[in-house]
């Protein structure tokens, strides 16, 4: 009997209802073949089931269905399969299937509920960053208040408005008594040339400008310097009233009409100049209109003489008058109080506070106020009040500024969260202290005591040790705030399971966090801090670049070796990596000795955990790679000038291991020294200071000079560059010898940088030389970026408003390098983040996960070739040629034979 097979629904779930079509007739029987079956049939257990007879076919019309006449068998019955474990199979798939489809939308609702509670919080954060900032301000209001020192708000105008009240009443009191006198006082004549409340608002602006433009930190002026600036101004604005006084007198004769129109001239002349505070333009026309006496100095300081300030100084309770006996000329000073000076730098400080890290995913930029923050202020590029800039960038169409947006917006949706391990380690540290792995220390460096001695030079040399030992002390306290700060904001971010920054530009194009103290822009206490919220496993490429980052981090010259010889390095060291990541402060504390104590710290941890794991390539790691490039700036300029010698010595070639300028620059250095120490110190002066200077060239000495030498770095700025590392080392004692080394130093170093980078230099004189032309016609510099951004150089002289020639020059090579790593850096970053890696960047280090590392790699070569692919050069000709059709610009420098393509094969381009 044969065995029907055919599907069965299974048990409480009605069949599917067929669909009815219009079918086709088909081809005659004999042209059909007969039918196979694409899978095998399984015998089932059956059981007999009575059905009645069916009636035969229609077949004439059908003929196919003669392929199943066996369905008209003489049997009386069917076999039926009663259990289908196939279908059982089937029914568990699509419940299974149903039931993680439900799991997902409950994971997709968690994920949408979670967004709303954080998104909610940040609300509340920034809608009350500015309550919270009020609430610190009435803080130190009422510390004030009870000090007496109401007036002492800690911004101006409060200031202002608690001190004129006052003042100009006791100014007013002055002048009346001075009015009933027969013999007046010697400085009655100048008192009762101006009303009470001016003669108060010049006392008032005039101290505070002289107070908080002194130096050193100290808010203190000279007696006689206060008074002299006083007398100075009232003198002024005395002879600026008696000429509007005078030219609005009608004149008597038939010339009435044209004289007065010439008045108004003048006079609105006049009133434009002082309001734009070109007050010493405004005094030469004064001084043409009417004849008045000048006072003179004597005259000047006369008007508030010492004692005359003290009664001034007892109204405003705030200046403290006393007699400074520290230097051998003997003077009066007027110094504030100090709760006042803190009220100011308070109010500085605060300003930044609400941008905070945001604990959701950054508005994407849209336009030029359209972005970042959720309700703060956010701007995309900080144009520190420059209009010239603000108007190019709301200018330029939306689409021109994609690149921009996107770029943006991939730095500012990475991921973050706190370190919470090495947070631990730090605040340790900082509770004992600091001192170590880079923290600063907390106490300050002791005073020298005065020597019992009178000798002038022992005393002269007590009081320089003194002013240093001051000055270092200043610095540590501002060391120590910014470290609080920091530690701060960890402390703040620590239990969120993530965090972002938005970032917003500078004039360039140079991207920056828009959270001021903890980002991974910051100090090596912020990288180590910070570590990407998102994990990835290592696999075995990352387990290798976890090991090349530590190395690098670890430095000491060990950042200067081949990939190989990194991981090398690493592997010797495992026992000293173990125990710092398990006892990190109070063991061997090998980490200690890193370049980059913190960031060597979390590698160590990280690189721990995955050696000891069951399997090291499938460890979870939240560490970024770090990949820089060698020298940037000289990598930018080598490929713009094509130049191949200035492009193997900063990696642009590949080679077996790094090339590193900054020994190459150090080796020429030392060779030029050591030949000058040979000399006769009677025939080359230079010798002497060779000889004292031969056994302290290094790589250190010259670094960052050579690093800062393709940003405009001046003769001066390397010379104190080169002078604080040489005070570093500690070996020349006397200060007239050390400036003298240093000048020395300073020359051979830049002259060596020339010899090498040849082409550099011919590219940095020609952009200053366009920059020259366009500044000599009073307009800024201005160029588009290779991604779109428009560029204006802000510089100014802010007396006049003129273009500043010489700083517009001297910026404009820095300047646009800084914008063509910032196009570099954009490129990468939105190739990234299509590429599915979690990317951030700091100007010209690159940093993903570590198994993304060479796919990274791959692409922030691929996009630098692409950037020199265009023609760089020639577009800004063009673009100065559009913008200034009547000037006549140098050609543009001519290109050596170096194919920017061998980026491509270089490893250690960024490395």
């Amino acid at each position: 009997m044969p065995l029907l097979l055919f599907p069965i629904s299974p048990p409480c779930v009605p069949p599917p209802r067929p669909r009815l079509r219009r079918l086709s007739p088909p081809p005659p029987m004999a042209a059909v073949a007969p039918p196979s079956l694409s899978t095998p049939v399984t015998i089932l257990p059956s059981v007999s089931v009575a059905l009645p007879p069916l009636p035969p076919p229609a077949t004439d019309d059908f003929h196919w269905l003669d392929l199943f006449a066996f369905l008209n068998s003489p049997a009386d019955s069917y076999q039926i399969p009663v259990e289908e474990q196939e279908v059982e199979v089937e029914v568990e798939v699509e419940v299974g299937v149903e039931r993680e489809r439900e799991r997902e939308r409950e994971r997709e609702r968690a994920r949408k509920a979670e967004h709303r509670r954080l998104r909610q919080r940040q609300v509340k954060a920034e809608t009350e960053a500015w309550a919270r900032a009020a609430d610190e301000y009435r803080e130190l209001e009422r510390e004030m208040l009870d000090r007496r020192l109401a007036p002492a708000l800690p911004y101006v105008k409060s200031l202002f408005l608690g001190w004129f009240e006052p003042l100009r009443d006791a100014i007013a009191r002055d002048q009346e008594v001075q009015r009933r006198k027969r013999v007046k006082h010697v400085y009655a004549k100048y008192l009762l040339l101006l009303p009470a409340d001016k003669v108060a608002v010049i006392v008032m602006h005039k101290m505070m400008g002289l107070l908080m433009s002194s130096k050193d930190g100290v808010a203190s002026v000279r007696v006689v310097q206060a008074a002299h600036c006083i007398g100075e101004a009232v003198e002024r604005e005395f002879k600026v009233q008696t000429f509007f006084q005078k030219t609005r007198k009608k004149s008597a004769g038939e010339n009435d009409l044209a004289l007065e129109k010439e008045q108004a001239k003048c006079r609105k002349r006049v009133k434009s100049l002082v309001r734009r505070r070109k007050l010493t333009e405004a005094q030469k026309i004064v001084q043409q209109e009417i004849e008045l006496e000048e006072w003179g100095t004597e005259s000047q300081v006369k008007l508030l003489y010492s004692h005359q300030l003290t009664k001034h100084q007892r109204v405003l309770q705030i200046f403290d008058q006393h007699l400074n006996t520290r230097l051998k000329k003997k003077h009066w000073v007027i110094e504030c109080d100090p709760l006042v000076h803190e009220g100011f730098e308070s109010t500085a400080r605060h300003v930044e506070i609400p941008y905070l890290p945001m604990l959701v995913t950054p508005k994407k930029w849209k336009g030029y106020d359209t972005g970042g923050y959720l309700f703060l202020p956010s701007y995309i590029m900080r144009t520190h009040g420059v209009k010239d800039q603000k108007e190019a960038i709301k200018s330029v169409p939306r689409k021109q500024l994609r690149k921009v947006f996107e770029a943006l917006d991939t730095l500012g949706s990475t991921k973050w969260r706190v370190n919470r391990r090495v947070h631990n380690a730090v605040e340790t540290i900082w509770s004992r202290g600091g001192g170590i792995a880079g923290l600063v220390d907390k106490e300050n460096i002791p005073l020298p005591e005065r020597p019992e001695t009178e000798d002038p030079d022992e005393i002269q040399k007590w009081k320089w040790s003194l002013k240093k030992a001051k000055k270092a002390n200043r610095e540590l306290h501002a060391e120590r705030c910014d470290t609080e700060l920091k530690l701060s904001v960890a402390r703040k971010m620590r239990e969120e399971d993530g965090f972002y920054y938005p970032h917003n530009l500078d004039f360039r194009g140079r991207a920056y966090p828009m959270h001021a103290h903890l980002s991974h822009l910051g100090s090596d206490l912020c990288r180590g801090v910070l570590e990407y919220a998102e994990g990835r496993p290592l696999g075995k490429s990352g387990l290798r670049w976890l090991k090349i980052h530590l190395a690098n981090k670890y430095g000491g010259g060990i950042e200067k070796l081949s990939h190989e010889d990194k991981v090398a390095f690493v592997e010797n060291q495992l026992p000293d990596i173990f125990d710092s990541a398990t006892n990190p402060v109070d063991g061997n504390c090998w980490w200690m000795n890193a370049e980059d104590p913190f960031q060597c710290l979390a590698a160590c941890m990280d690189l721990s955990d995955a050696l000891k794991s069951s399997s090291p390539q499938c460890a979870v790691s939240h560490l970024p790679i770090h990949q820089d490039g060698s020298c940037n700036g000289l990598q930018h300029y080598a490929a713009l000038g094509r130049d191949y010698m200035g492009a193997a010595a900063v990696n642009l070639v590949p080679g077996d291991k790094p090339a590193d300028i900054y020994s190459e620059i150090a080796a020429r250095v030392l060779d030029v020294v050591r030949e000058d120490s040979m000399e006769d110190p009677a025939t080359n002066p230079t010798a002497s200071l060779a000889r004292v200077l031969v056994d302290q060239v290094d790589r250190k000495l010259v670094k960052q000079t050579v690093m800062t030498s393709v940003y405009g770095v001046t003769y001066i700025g390397a010379r104190q560059q080169i002078t604080k590392r040489l005070q570093e080392k500690g070996l020349i004692t006397d200060d007239k010898l050390l400036y003298e080394v240093s000048c020395y130093a300073t020359r051979v170093t830049l002259d060596a940088l020339g010899q090498m980078f040849q082409s550099a230099r011919g590219i940095m004189a020609w952009l200053g030389d366009c920059a020259k032309m366009i500044a000599s016609e009073n307009h800024p510099v201005k160029w588009t970026s290779p991604v779109g951004l428009p560029v204006v150089q802000p510089y100014k002289k802010y007396k006049n408003y003129m273009i500043a020639l010489q700083r517009q020059k001297a910026a404009f090579p820095p300047n646009f390098v800084h914008s063509l790593d910032s196009s570099h850096m954009m490129m990468t970053a939105i190739a990234c983040k299509k590429a599915g890696l979690h990317f951030a960047g700091v100007h010209d280090s690159f940093w993903v996960h570590a198994c993304d590392v060479d796919k990274m790699n791959q692409i922030l070569r691929e996009q630098f070739v692409e950037l020199y692919s265009m023609p760089i050069l020639e577009n800004l000709l063009k673009e100065f040629q559009t913008s200034f059709p009547t000037l006549e610009f140098p050609p543009c420098p001519s290109q050596g034979d170096f194919d920017v393509r061998e980026v491509l094969a270089s490893t250690y381009f960024f490395n």
